[in-house]
C-alpha cells in the first residue's frame, strides 16, 4: 500500500495507515517455492531429477515394487512384508465392489468426461460407509484402503458403462492393475498390460504438494472427513492445469493421424511454436531436468507398441520429444509418455485424468492421514493490494 506509516483523520479520529500484512511478508504468484508443511512422504529434487517415496527411489520402485506395495509404503512409511502385502491385498479385494446403490448412480448420471462422475461418485461412497465419520486412526486407514479400492472400480466401470457394456465385478484373485484393465476391457489382460499399468499408477501414486494434494490437506486440516478431503483433490485435479494434459496429448497425436509421416508431424510441430501453442505433455513446475516419471513410461510407450505390432505413436512422440528439445528446451514430463502408453492398452482417452485419481487417491489418503495425525488449521495471510484503508463511509444518498 501506498503512504504506509502516514496519519489520516476520518470522522474526527486519526488512524495510522498500516500495510494489511506482515512487514516482511512477501506474495509469490502460486506459492512457488513457499513451504508450507513438513511432509515424510515423498521428496522431489527437481534439479537432479529425483522423485522418492519415503526415501526409496521412483526408479526402483517402478522396476522392483508393486502398486499394492506402493500404497502400503505411503500409509506406513516402508515397505511391507510378504504377510502384510498379502493381508493389504485381501483388504483391496474385499473392498473393491461398490455398493449396488452407487451402480445404480452411475447408470442415472449424464455422459461426461469422467471426472465429473468421480467426484459425484466418490462423495456418494460416503453415505454407504458405516466408518465414514469415525475418525480414530484405525478406521481412517480402513477407509483410505476402501476409498483406494473404489476408485479404481468407478473409474473402470463408468469407462466400461460409457462404451456401452456391462459391469464386469472385479476379480478377488486379481491385483489392483489387472482388475482395472479386466473391469474396462471385459478381456483378462496379458502380463505385459498389467506391468505397464501397474508401474504407471506407481509412477502416479505421489508427488508432494502439488495442487490437488494440497488442496487434500487443506480440507484435511478442517477436520472434515476422508471422503470430503479425497473429494476436494478429485476437484482440484479435474483443473486443466493440474490434470488433463495427457489427454491433450493424445488428442495432438490423434490430429497427426496414425499414418502421418515425420515430415508432416515436424511441421505441424513447427507451426504450433510459431503461435506460440503451447505443446501438451512438455515442461514441470518443478523439474529442471527430464521428469524421472517420463523415463519409465517412454520405455513403456515403446515396449507396448512393439508387442501391439503398431509403434506408430511411440514413434511420433520420440519425434516430437526431438524437436521440442531442440526448439523449446524443454523436457517431456508424466504426461507425454503416458498418453500413447494408455492409448495401446486400449484406454478411452476421456479416461486418462481420471485414472491420474485411481493412482493418486493413494498419494491423497497418505497426506490426509498425516495432516490427521499432527494437525494444525491452515490458514495463509494474502498481502493486501486493495483501496487504502480507511476508506471514508459515504452513505448511499451521496455516492
Amino acid at each position: 500500500m501506498q503512504d504506509v506509516g502516514r496519519t489520516r483523520s476520518v470522522g474526527g479520529t486519526a488512524y495510522k495507515i498500516v500495510r494489511m500484512a506482515a512487514p516482511d511478508a512477501k506474495a509469490k504468484g502460486g506459492l512457488e517455492d513457499v513451504v508450507a508443511t513438513s511432509s515424510a512422504i515423498c521428496w522431489l529434487d527437481g534439479d537432479r531429477g529425483i522423485l522418492a517415496y519415503c526415501g526409496y527411489d521412483i526408479h526402483d520402485l517402478a522396476r522392483f515394487a508393486t502398486f499394492e506395495e506402493v500404497c502400503y509404503l505411503l500409509w506406513h512409511r516402508r515397505l511391507p512384508t510378504r504377510a502384510e502385502l498379502g493381508d493389504l491385498q485381501s483388504q483391496l479385494a474385499a473392498a473393491r465392489p461398490l455398493p449396488e446403490p452407487v451402480i445404480r448412480l452411475m447408470r442415472m448420471l449424464p455422459p461426461s468426461d469422467g471426472m465429473d462422475a468421480l467426484r459425484t461418485l466418490t462423495s456418494a461412497l460416503a453415505h454407504y460407509d458405516r466408518e465414514a465419520s469415525d475418525t480414530s486412526p484405525q478406521a481412517q486407514y480402513r477407509k483410505a484402503v476402501r476409498l483406494t479400492a473404489q476408485v479404481g472400480t468407478i473409474v473402470a466401470t463408468w469407462g466400461r458403462l460409457q462404451a456401452g457394456g456391462g459391469v464386469i465385478d472385479p476379480d478377488p484373485v486379481m491385483g489392483h492393475a489387472a482388475n482395472f484393465l479386466y473391469m474396462l476391457t471385459g478381456q483378462r489382460p496379458n502380463g505385459t498390460a498389467i506391468k505397464a499399468f501397474d508401474v504407471a499408477l506407481t509412477l502416479h501414486a505421489d508427488h508432494e504438494l502439488n495442487a490437488s494434494t494440497f488442496a487434500a490437506r487443506v480440507a484435511a486440516a478442517t477436520l472434515t472427513d476422508l471422503y470430503s478431503a479425497v473429494v476436494a483433490g478429485i476437484g482440484t485435479l479435474k483443473g486443466p492445469l493440474h490434470g488433463g494434459a495427457n489427454a491433450e496429448v493424445m488428442k495432438m497425436l490423434l490430429e497427426f493421424g496414425q499414418n502421418a509421416t515425420p515430415e508432416r508431424v515436424e511441421d505441424a510441430v513447427r507451426a504450433k511454436l510459431a503461435r506460440k501453442e503451447k505443446i501438451p505433455g512438455f515442461g514441470h513446475r518443478v523439474y529442471t531436468t527430464e521428469d524421472p516419471r517420463a523415463t519409465h513410461l517412454r520405455q513403456m510407450s515403446k515396449e507396448l507398441g512393439k508387442r501391439a505390432g503398431n509403434t506408430a505413436w511411440f514413434d511420433m512422440s520420440e519425434r516430437i520429444e526431438a524437436l521440442v528439445k531442440a526448439e523449446k528446451k524443454l523436457n517431456p514430463n508424466v504426461d507425454f509418455y503416458s498418453a500413447s502408453t494408455y492409448y495401446t492398452l486400449g484406454i478411452p482417452v476421456d479416461l486418462y485424468t481420471p485414472i491420474f485419481a485411481v493412482s493418486r487417491v493413494s498419494g491423497w489418503t497418505a497426506h490426509v492421514l498425516e495432516q490427521y495425525a499432527n494437525n494444525r488449521l491452515i490458514r495463509p495471510r494474502a498481502d493486501y493490494t486493495g483501496p487504502q484503508y480507511p476508506q471514508r463511509f459515504v452513505p448511499v444518498e451521496q455516492r
